[in-house]
């Protein structure tokens, strides 16, 4: 989702005058609540899809979408549910992207390979619209800053204090760091940069996770965020912070949207795919031979060793790097 964004913000200024809709999870409708460049968003309402009562309200939508008689459609997930209800739109044209996982691809007018097999997701998305002739241009705003977030945030965190945040969830159980190495950091952390706040990212299924970190570092006073923060001030938080160490999630994209440091921990997956944009040269992994192995289940022998060996003192001395750089936010404070 966040890494669409850019074909969003290409597309407008490119069309300033189109109608531009788009079909979101319900859970994810507020990123892109009020935002400049959309006029319309189409909800998808994953639990109610699959309820046979509920089929008539699926009807409508469709019904509501192919309303608009759409000239392009773009299918950036290239699914086989999404790429249904992009050809079921109607559109004028239908393009997305040749990924052959579900047979999506089969639906497009227009389908546009991966350049490589290692071209990071976003340049992949993007050479859709160059495929289209549209220019691309790096002259926008990634996320707009949302105030009710950032006036949120100033209550609790004074401006002038730095903020270091840490996101130990993940969809995957094998590309979560272990908690008891994000404890270390902390505390490591918090010893060399004393007036920081450490705060913990992350949903409410990840609250656990913020619990262990918190047993396993006693000495550490952080923020738990963890469950806490809404979709709109989970954003201004990270763009708030001075950096972010993350596991490969959807946190670490929006850090890199926004353009906030990050230390991005990948094992199985591969950071010149899906890693945060602008930001490669601030991943670490490690050289094994069963890595990056693009699968959500670990198989090797010495369980999750791509990201378990990765020490917390490595970390550690990424972020204070970061922190200290003369770029950074923390540096300037």
């Amino acid at each position: 989702m966040v890494q669409a964004l850019p074909v969003l913000r290409l597309l407008r200024l490119h069309y300033p005058k189109a109608y531009i809709a788009w079909w979101i999870a319900e859970n994810l409708a507020d990123l892109l609540r009020e935002d400049p460049d959309i006029d319309e968003m189409f909800l998808f309402k994953r639990s109610r899809y699959t309820q046979p009562a509920c089929w008539p309200d699926i009807i409508r939508d469709l019904h509501a979408i192919r309303s608009r008689k759409f000239d392009l459609v773009i299918d950036l997930q290239s699914l086989a549910r999404s790429g249904t209800i992009a050809w079921l739109a109607n559109g004028g044209m239908l393009v997305g992207l040749e990924d052959r996982r579900e047979g999506a691809h089969g639906y497009y007018d227009r389908a546009t390979p991966r350049p490589s097999q290692q071209t990071h997701a976003v340049d992949w998305y993007l050479q859709v619209l160059t495929d289209l002739g549209i220019p691309i241009t790096g002259q926008f705003e990634w996320l707009p800053r949302k105030q009710r977030g950032v006036e949120k945030i100033e209550k609790i965190l004074p401006e002038n204090q730095p903020l270091i945040l840490l996101n130990p969830g993940a969809r995957w159980e094998n590309k979560r760091w272990p908690t008891s190495h994000f404890a270390e950091v902390a505390a490591f952390l918090a010893g060399d940069h004393p007036a920081a706040t450490i705060a913990i990212l992350g949903g409410k299924e990840d609250n656990s996770l913020a619990e262990e970190i918190q047993s396993q570092a006693p000495s550490v006073r952080f923020l738990n965020l963890a469950g806490k923060t809404p979709l709109v001030e989970l954003i201004e938080w990270i763009r708030r912070g001075d950096v972010m160490i993350s596991n490969d999630t959807g946190p670490m994209h929006i850090a890199a949207a926004v353009r906030t440091p990050v230390v991005a921990l990948f094992g199985p997956t591969s950071e010149l795919r899906t890693g945060p944009y602008g930001q490669l040269g601030n991943v670490l992994r490690l050289s094994l031979p069963c890595a990056p192995c693009m699968k959500p289940k670990c198989h090797w022998p010495e369980r999750i060793a791509c990201l378990n060996r990765i020490t917390p003192a490595t970390v550690a001395e990424s972020a204070s790097r970061l922190l200290k750089s003369p770029a950074g936010k923390y540096s300037s404070r």
